[in-house]
């Protein structure tokens, strides 16, 4: 890839004021939306380069490399852009667990709360202790 096609994809990209884009992350074979984060120029680059997911985490305002503490690590197999370029959709494979764990709460989605009778309830097991994940 040249420099300049380089460039050309991630100039498509409507970053927000912050210089952010909203990323969802789905498991390639469910079709799972394992989570939701934030890329900036620099993690999306990483992400197709590497074959693997990098986000910037607002809370540390750095690179997140997915799994670097966890050992939870996502596959990219396929990058994504919405109609109005505003969102990237990764398609994963996540690994590290089986089944995969994509949540720092140790659950296979960060997606694990549903709406019943005006409360939120929770609908997927801890697969893994958080507190074994991360020491």
């Amino acid at each position: 890839m040249t420099d300049n096609s380089k460039v050309r994809w991630l100039n498509a990209v409507r970053w927000d004021d912050k210089g952010l884009v909203p990323v969802i992350a789905q498991e390639q074979a469910t079709g799972d939306v394992l989570m939701f984060a934030w890329m900036n120029r620099e993690a999306l680059e990483k992400t197709a380069a590497l074959g693997r997911a990098v986000y910037f985490s607002r809370s540390r305002g750095k690179l997140w490399f997915k799994g670097e503490e966890s050992g939870h690590v996502q596959t990219v197999h396929e990058i994504r852009l919405d109609c109005d370029n505003d969102v990237v959709l990764l398609k994963v494979t996540q690994t590290g667990h089986t089944p995969g764990i994509a949540c720092h709460t140790g659950r296979h989605s960060c997606f694990f709360s549903v709406l019943k009778d005006g409360a939120w309830h929770s609908v997927e097991p801890v697969l893994k202790d958080p507190k074994i994940i991360y020491k």
